[in-house]
């Protein structure tokens, strides 16, 4: 039994419809319907006499429903007190951002909200490769960090927050050596790389590993949130965040060569023994909140 079937049942015992009840509750009418025949199966008993236009509560769905609106009440009353306990929250937050835009990590939304619900929380980012990274939180001079992996990070308590993909940027003047070429016209082309401890770094090495091959690195930048700028250079090939990559096509900065791609995630991570600190869960809820994920 989940808290939202128990508010469908309420409000459409309130307003006898389904379709209001969907419009109330800003959800679809399959969504509610679902969520009632869900509920019944939990509970295992009917709720409503589906006989007639109007939904009618069963016996057992009028004995339930002062049952079910003492619940709604009591969750309300459960979020308001917590909501007054993160106001008493203090302490500062130290967090560990990767080489990317802090648009990417929807930094300015996670931000203002933390200081609308944690007001006497500091809070303090701190950007680094992601192998320094992790080492950082596994020493405990880090509270939390977002990490841009392949595979979740190992040992540690994480969320996974969306789906990234990176896509070869090649600059325009180097178009026309790649119009013919495969994988090992590519390594050979210059490439513009992250430090050995990003996530860049270990993203390309593994896009070559696979064929065999290793870039011809020309650059090695510690500003993995600004390779683009070196693509529109022309100084060499990058990999690009697809979002980063495909608006560049379109406005004719470099090619995208569509043979090569790497996937992987953006997560939030923390130490086990962190999990349970009262700054991080109001953390976490925070961003739960801010990416719904």
């Amino acid at each position: 039994m989940e808290l939202y079937q128990v508010r469908a049942f309420v409000t459409v015992a309130r307003v006898g419809n389904v379709t209001k009840a969907a419009d109330a509750l800003c959800v679809t009418q399959p969504a509610v319907t679902g969520q009632l025949k869900s509920l019944e199966q939990s509970l295992g008993v009917t709720l409503f006499d589906r006989g007639s236009g109007r939904l009618q509560l069963t016996k057992a769905g009028e004995m339930l429903l002062p049952q079910a609106e003492a619940l709604l009440a009591a969750s309300t009353e459960l979020l308001g007190a917590a909501k007054r306990m993160q106001g008493d929250l203090r302490g500062r937050i130290d967090i560990g951002i990767p080489g990317e835009s802090p648009d990417f990590m929807r930094l300015g939304p996670l931000t203002t909200e933390l200081r609308r619900t944690l007001p006497l929380v500091e809070l303090s980012t701190r950007s680094l490769p992601s192998a320094a990274l992790l080492d950082h939180i596994k020493a405990g001079t880090l509270a939390a960090v977002f990490h841009v992996g392949m595979h979740p990070p190992g040992e540690l308590e994480w969320q996974s927050l969306r789906s990234v993909s990176y896509r070869v940027a090649i600059p325009n003047p180097l178009r026309s050596e790649m119009e013919l070429g495969g994988w090992r016209v590519l390594a050979r082309l210059p490439w513009v790389d992250g430090t050995p401890d990003s996530h860049v770094h270990h993203f390309l090495r593994a896009l070559f590993d696979q064929q065999g091959l290793a870039p011809n690195i020309a650059v090695q930048s510690a500003d993995t949130a600004s390779l683009d700028t070196f693509v529109r250079a022309g100084t060499g090939c990058a990999l690009l965040r697809e979002e980063v990559a495909l608006p560049g096509v379109e406005r004719g900065e470099w090619m995208v060569w569509g043979a090569a791609k790497i996937d992987a995630r953006l997560f939030l991570a923390t130490t086990a023994d962190r999990a349970s600190d009262p700054l991080i869960v109001a953390l976490l809820s925070v961003l739960r909140g801010v990416w719904k994920p």
